[in-house]
């Protein structure tokens, strides 16, 4: 349909076409903005725009609910009616789905439902620009080159059901990565940020973390593999962390297959898993991370049901006070498991009490290794949640509360469980990147952790 129709007119268009015994139509309008450059030069920028909508059709039959989905981008007025009719065909096509639950009930309706969609554009950029300019200058005084994007999303997500749900969220998402070069190309470092509105992120700052870095790997060392004290910035604990959460479905852990899984049956639900005051939680309107309030799900998974969409999203703790408080559940494997329903997670907080920044615990750190981020992170065991990995852009030696050089990258062999197990001391929690998922997950605040004995398995030849 052409963009001068309202996201909400084919939402009801498409109710109204639809001949099943229940309806979720999901209309997602879509646009970004970007900037990228290299050498300390803008290269390209650009603005995209786009629409995609989902149906999903539900048909009751005497052995259950079947449901079908199809989801399109560039929907014309020709295509609204097909598109619905496909959907009930691969519903009525489909055998019973297993987490059929009655589409979620009642009346709420978001007060801008009917209102356009919010949209970004390249004056998002309009403050970050010239200052990206000004890093760009001072890099090059220094003798470095800057690489790296930043880009805008926005999404404005309507969802409407047979059933009177009418809701909407926006949700913006901005990510800032920059390297630091020297001209040679031996030394290399990363920073990045997570942002909502590009209006808290200054890349002068960035660049000035950077050059500090760029200068601790003037002195090379080499190290062998083997267990450090280690400290892990905030963006490499999201990441552990984060997958952490990816594995903490109570269905899974109630069969027996992950590590939340109790020896002899049940779940860990309750077990200590920590002797710091961690807790891990979600929460929908956590200021600068706010995410979607109410279950937006495209089609059916392991841990998300097309059934639940429109369920409110409540703020939850995962781990409170160091002990394992929920597992992930839709409604389906909450009636199987007998627990809480509780939805996926928009964000990822992790509060420690803790007060220091990295740098301060840097400067209490006798002997040891000061990371900048971790990537190609894969599962090695399930049961365990160990995972292998490689550290990037920079690894750091500190002894007697200074930072004395780069030291080689390394392959790590670790499991998040047990990495929070062993966790000697949580920094100030703040707001960060993830680098190794920011394609997939962005809206994270984690302090910097200390692991006293961090398996470095082997020495990585890699960046």
């Amino acid at each position: 349909m052409s963009r001068s129709t309202k996201p909400h007119e084919i939402v009801e268009r498409a109710l109204e076409l639809s001949t099943a015994d229940g309806c979720v139509v999901i209309a997602d309008e879509e646009s970004s903005a970007n900037l990228r450059w290299a050498g300390n030069a803008l290269t390209t920028n650009g603005v995209t725009r786009g629409r995609t909508l989902t149906v999903i059709a539900t048909v009751d039959g005497k052995e259950g609910t079947a449901s079908g989905v199809v989801s399109r981008s560039a929907v014309t007025a020709e295509d609204l009616e097909p598109l619905v009719r496909a959907a009930e065909a691969a519903a009525r096509g489909a055998g019973p789905a297993e987490d059929a639950q009655p589409l979620v009930t009642g009346t709420p309706v978001s007060p801008d439902f009917t209102d356009a969609p919010a949209e970004t554009t390249s004056a998002v950029f309009a403050d970050f620009a010239p200052a990206l300019g000004e890093a760009f200058a001072r890099a090059r005084a220094g003798g470095r080159e800057l690489y790296g994007f930043a880009n805008h999303e926005l999404v404005s997500t309507y969802v409407g059901t047979s059933t009177g749900l009418r809701l909407r969220h926006d949700q913006p998402n901005g990510t800032l990565e920059l390297n630091a070069k020297s001209p040679d190309r031996q030394r290399s470092a990363w920073a990045g940020r997570s942002t909502r509105d590009f209006k808290d992120v200054d890349p002068t700052v960035l660049d000035a973390e950077l050059a500090v870095r760029l200068g601790w790997a003037e002195r090379k060392i080499d190290l062998p593999a083997g267990r450090y004290e280690t400290l892990l910035p905030p963006t490499a604990v999201a990441d552990l962390l984060i997958y952490q959460m990816w594995s903490a479905s109570a269905r899974d852990a109630v069969e027996g297959r992950t590590v939340f899984s109790k020896p002899g049956g049940g779940t860990r639900l309750g077990e200590k898993l920590t002797d710091l005051p961690l807790t891990l939680r979600s929460d929908p309107n956590a200021p600068g991370l706010e995410s979607a309030p109410f279950v937006i799900a495209h089609s059916s998974g392991d841990d998300v049901s097309a059934f639940d969409n429109g369920l409110p999203v409540p703020a939850t703790e995962w781990i409170r006070d160091g002990e394992l408080a929920r597992l992930s559940t839709t409604r389906h494997t909450a009636g199987l498991t007998g627990l809480p329903v509780s939805p996926g997670f928009g964000n990822l907080i992790l509060d420690g009490g803790g007060e220091k920044s990295l740098d301060e615990m840097v400067a209490d750190t006798e002997r040891g290794l000061l990371l900048t981020c971790l990537w190609y992170i894969r599962e090695v065991d399930p049961a365990t949640l160990l995972l292998t990995g490689l550290t990037r852009d920079g690894v750091y030696l500190v002894e007697n509360g200074q930072v004395v050089g780069e030291v080689n990258n390394f392959r790590f062999n670790e499991s998040p469980v047990d990495l929070l197990s062993r966790a000697s001391e949580a920094g100030r929690t703040e707001k960060t990147l993830p680098r190794e998922w920011s394609d997939w997950f962005t809206r994270a605040a984690m302090p910097a952790v200390r692991i006293p004995d961090f398996n470095m398995s082997s020495v990585s030849k890699g960046v």
